[in-house]
């Protein structure tokens, strides 16, 4: 399955703080229907992502009935981005 969506970049603080993007709700009943087959547990689902020219794996996190995607900080340095730049994401589920 292949994603592609814009969102604002967003930080969270919690004790391990990290970087997201929150998948439309659109396209979330077609995650939550694919993590029966791929998710490794806690509803987490393995894509690659792509930002831009930069790729990498990852796995999209279940949050609120959505899914939010992280963004590592070698990402964000290639791509010279920060929270509260809105980014076009393009995912692919790793089956």
């Amino acid at each position: 399955m292949d994603l592609e969506f814009s969102g604002e970049i967003w930080f969270w603080r919690g004790p391990a703080p990290w970087y997201f993007v929150t998948v439309p709700d659109e396209h979330c009943p077609a995650l939550e229907d694919a993590s029966s087959q791929v998710s490794y547990g806690w509803g987490m689902i393995p894509v690659t992502a792509r930002i831009g020219t930069t790729g990498w794996t990852t796995s999209l996190f279940p949050k609120d009935g959505r899914y939010i995607v992280p963004v590592k900080a070698v990402v964000r340095r290639a791509e010279k981005l920060d929270a509260g730049d809105t980014v076009t994401v393009r995912l692919n589920v790793d089956a």
